[in-house]
């Protein structure tokens, strides 16, 4: 398929991620985020090898929907579920759970990668993905938050002028994040800087990079504040992007990859908690 074709395939992705969230912040607000982390966690393993063996674009684009949905769901549910600890421990905590998405996402890229180079084929190399992700999910399900907020708070309220500004800038930075993790390896093969087998090492750098930032990413907002780390991301995105796309070697192109990985690191972290908190309480 060419780029077109792939552009609509992952428009399916997202616009199954977008119902879902959507639906989601409804359901979270009755049932609470615990059985949709649950129910959007095993949806993903179990979709995951459908990607591998789905051989038409009309079977690959109905899995990236369901697909989407599923991640959406739990994408939602998580971030709510983070802010709720987070406003319970009264500690900036959003950069260090992120943190661990970014982690999962290079574990994620290492190992399809590492099998992939192994020669022991796609099927084979998401069903021990999958097989992870259920264990991981099932282990962790139980010291999930159980309850949720019920039926006492209005199911949907206009936003206000500052929330619709956050969600700008939120919009914009997964506009990079999205960039990154779904055309990263087609900007490394199609321009034969990488052998297919090993294209998900940008985006293993990119993941490498955000996790570390956001490893430390807590600590630097509680001392120089949002607006500030906001800023300080800027340059190393657009200086690592001018270097992926311009990159006539590979090596330029990794060090554009962990530049936007930085940069982009604790950005949404920060914009996350202003979605529930007003802008007054925070710096």
């Amino acid at each position: 398929m060419d780029d077109r074709m792939l552009g609509l395939l992952l428009l399916c992705l997202g616009t199954g991620s977008v119902i879902a969230m959507l639906l989601t912040s409804l359901s979270n607000a009755r049932y609470g985020s615990r059985p949709i982390i649950l129910a959007g966690g095993l949806g993903l393993a179990i979709m995951l090898p459908c990607l591998a063996i789905a051989d038409t674009p009309v079977r690959l684009g109905a899995t990236l929907f369901v697909f989407g949905v599923s991640l959406g769901s739990i994408d939602v549910a998580m971030n709510i579920h983070a802010i709720e600890l987070e406003r319970t421990t009264g500690r900036p905590l959003m950069s260090g759970f992120h943190a661990q998405y970014s982690i999962g996402e290079f574990t994620g890229s290492a190992a399809v990668t590492s099998l992939l180079s192994l020669q022991l084929g796609r099927l084979f190399s998401t069903l021990v993905c999958s097989a992870l992700m259920t264990i991981t999910i099932v282990s962790a399900w139980p010291g999930l938050l159980a309850a949720g907020s019920g039926p006492r708070e209005p199911l949907f309220v206009l936003p206000h002028r500052s929330v619709l500004l956050v969600a700008v800038l939120a919009a914009v930075t997964f506009l990079v994040e999205g960039a990154m993790l779904d055309w990263s390896a087609l900007l490394l093969v199609e321009r034969d800087l990488l052998a297919e087998t090993h294209g998900g090492i940008g985006c293993m750098l990119f993941s490498m990079a955000m996790a570390a930032g956001r490893l430390s990413g807590d600590a630097v907002v509680g001392r120089i504040g949002d607006r500030a780390t906001l800023m300080l991301g800027t340059l190393p995105i657009v200086t690592g992007f001018l270097a992926v796309v311009a990159a006539p070697v590979a090596l330029i192109a990794m060090a554009g990859f962990l530049l936007i990985g930085l940069g982009i690191s604790n950005v949404v972290p920060v914009l996350y908690p202003y979605f529930v908190d007003t802008p007054a309480n925070r710096k």
